[in-house]
């Protein structure tokens, strides 16, 4: 699946061609599938196989994750944490609150998967990630959902845009703008729709993203405005890029989403600690 013929599995491996060849015929034999077609000396992988191929990486991964935890229990390590974030939260919020973790929990290892909504809720129902910090908030019976910051919504214009003159902006006066929309099955998506619906507004959406910094981005590049989440302003320095307040006002609540009934890790309880109190300074 990896490299494509026998003799690249071979050198992979550290075995000979023949004894992969007898491998593959064998498993082939043993489940009663064809799981690579050959096509002019190469192998090309069925259906079948790659549907096999997800199962058994899983299995894989939750192998090596119970080698991990042995060898920390072993060395008496404080242990590892994984945690998943959106792409946007990916940017600041997060590497921050890990740069403070890690001053005073040096040796705890972290993984971070960056992840869509609708992937990391998977993800936490799933757990595979100890911890979700999202744009969702009560989204699963089976996941507890703490609200971590509200999160205000701001207009995004291009420097030098007309309504940079302005204190604030309201959603009518939007109307006639190029707008940078999202899709509907995001968070920002939805309470953009929410929000011009409410107020009768019309919206001229010209390009439509899915996540707020690639917005943002082409805010900077001028190729319209945007409405963006302060969190996701926070991040990268946008230089070309001012915000307003914007009227009536709006939020993308963050939230930190873990597994009912699991009871969280150490390190996944100080995390959230130093998550809520980097919100607390920064608000």
């Amino acid at each position: 699946m990896l490299t494509g013929s026998i003799s690249g599995t071979a050198k992979l491996l550290f075995v000979s061609q023949p004894a992969i060849s007898r491998l593959l015929a064998y498993s082939e034999q043993r489940l009663g599938l064809v799981l690579f077609e050959r096509i002019k000396g190469r192998l090309y992988p069925t259906p079948e196989a790659h549907r096999l191929f997800i199962e058994v990486n899983a299995v894989y991964e939750s192998v090596r994750r119970v080698n991990e935890v042995a060898s920390d229990l072993l060395e008496n390590r404080m242990g590892r944490l994984r945690i998943a974030c959106t792409p946007n939260l990916g940017q600041a919020l997060i590497p921050n609150a890990i740069s403070r973790f890690y001053e005073r929990f040096p040796d705890v290892r972290i993984t971070l998967d960056t992840l869509i909504p609708s992937v990391l809720l998977q993800a936490v129902l799933t757990q595979q990630v100890e911890l979700g910090i999202a744009f969702l908030h009560d989204a699963h019976p089976n996941v507890q959902s703490e609200l971590l910051h509200e999160n205000n919504i701001v207009v995004a214009l291009p420097a030098g845009h007309p309504l940079a003159s302005q204190e604030a902006v309201h959603v009518s006066d939007l109307a006639s703008e190029p707008l940078i929309g999202y899709g509907s099955d995001i968070p920002l998506g939805q309470v953009m729709r929410k929000l011009l619906l409410d107020t009768g507004c019309a919206s001229n959406v010209m390009v439509e993203v899915q996540q707020a910094h690639v917005a943002c981005a082409l805010v900077q590049s001028g190729v319209g405005v945007a409405l963006i989440d302060e969190l996701t302003m926070a991040g990268p320095v946008w230089t070309h890029v001012v915000t307003r307040p914007l009227v009536p006002a709006a939020s993308a609540p963050v939230s930190i989403m873990r597994p009912v009934l699991t009871p969280l890790s150490r390190p996944a309880v100080e995390f959230v600690a130093t998550l809520e109190s980097l919100v607390a300074r920064s608000g």
